[in-house]
């Protein structure tokens, strides 16, 4: 029997799609997370400046959906079966949390292709923790995490592995 405080669970996973403008392409990566989870999108912010790429602090550059609970779950066993259950392992950080990357909305079961918005991959970005972790975040008797309490990149890969079924390819 496992103790409790030491499961591994899927805390959260955040769907972004990055456009690097604010205008109508937003407006269409807006509609597209908004057909792929159910959810409405948040817009992200530009923090810096770069005239190379044309971008202003504080513009709007992209959107992001945050899914929780059996919600991410589902979405990320969706992001999966679409990358055919594989994983690279250097998509796993330090921490165990993962990321991968979609190309194609139209992927997704019952999505068709609509010539109006045209093709926007996104990002799947997927965080792990153990019940506890939110010590280190709270605003009163914040602490540091024990390092035995923190997830690793090798649990966080078996835990990917057990859950979702997922192959992890060197």
């Amino acid at each position: 029997m496992t103790e409790t405080m030491r499961d591994i669970r899927l805390e959260k996973a955040v769907v972004n799609i990055g456009v690097g403008d604010a205008g109508e392409r937003l407006l269409k990566a807006e509609k597209v997370l908004q057909m792929v989870t159910g959810k409405k999108p948040v817009r992200t912010i530009a923090k810096t400046t770069n005239r190379d790429l044309g971008i202003r602090k504080g513009m709007h550059i992209g959107c992001k959906v945050t899914l929780r609970g059996k919600e991410a779950e589902e979405f990320v066993k969706k992001a999966f079966w679409i990358r055919e259950n594989r994983i690279a392992d250097y998509s796993f950080d330090p921490e165990g949390n993962f990321s991968l990357g979609i190309t194609d909305y139209t992927d997704f079961p019952g999505m068709k292709y609509d010539p109006e918005i045209g093709i926007f991959g996104m990002d799947v970005c997927a965080s792990i923790s153990r019940p506890g972790r939110r010590v280190q975040s709270r605003r009163m008797m914040r602490r540091r995490l024990p390092k035995h309490h923190r997830v690793s990149k090798k649990e966080g890969i078996a835990f990917v592995r057990t859950k979702f079924g997922v192959e992890v390819v060197d």
